[in-house]
């Protein structure tokens, strides 16, 4: 039986691998491996493929903001038609359901923090649902999706190893 998450796991860690390297990595033939990527795209298990990229290392400017919304699920809709209503804005990145003190988390990047304002106030804050909502600017960027930001991480790395 093919370890499926192996496979995927592997494929979050770069998705640049090939079917023949993905065999090789886990021992399985280069039939299976791309029987099972096929199988998983199919079924939406995979859902895209992307790059993390360092845009602060470019000469793009851009703001990215955590928005806590507070909502009033709606009667046979629950969290998820409010969801679909904000997640649908191309300046959304993600949105999740949350537990504690709000129920969405809505990562946005847009060109500035006058644009993120804006968003908020215009697109988020007047849906019927939303009760509150809280903005959160990212000064910073250390690690995302299991990537270093930082420049001496290497550096670090082998120190730790030693």
């Amino acid at each position: 039986m093919i370890d499926q998450e192996k496979i995927l796991s592997l494929l979050e860690q770069n998705a640049r691998l090939t079917v023949e390297e993905i065999a090789v990595m886990t021992g399985y033939s280069a039939d299976e491996i791309e029987k099972t990527i096929s199988i998983c795209e199919e079924e939406k298990v995979i859902l895209g493929y992307s790059t993390a990229i360092n845009w602060d290392k470019t000469s793009r400017d851009a703001v990215t903001a955590l928005i806590e919304v507070r909502v009033t699920p709606q009667r046979d809709q629950g969290f998820d038609h409010i969801a679909r209503r904000i997640y649908r804005h191309p300046e959304v990145q993600s949105c999740y359901l949350m537990s504690g003190g709000f129920d969405l988390m809505v990562i946005v990047e847009d060109s500035s923090l006058k644009a993120v304002a804006r968003f908020v106030s215009e697109k988020i804050a007047p849906l019927d649902s939303v009760v509150s909502t809280q903005t959160h600017f990212i000064l910073k960027k250390y690690k995302m999706n299991h990537l270093s930001f930082m420049e001496h991480d290497e550096d670090f790395r082998e120190a730790v190893v030693l």
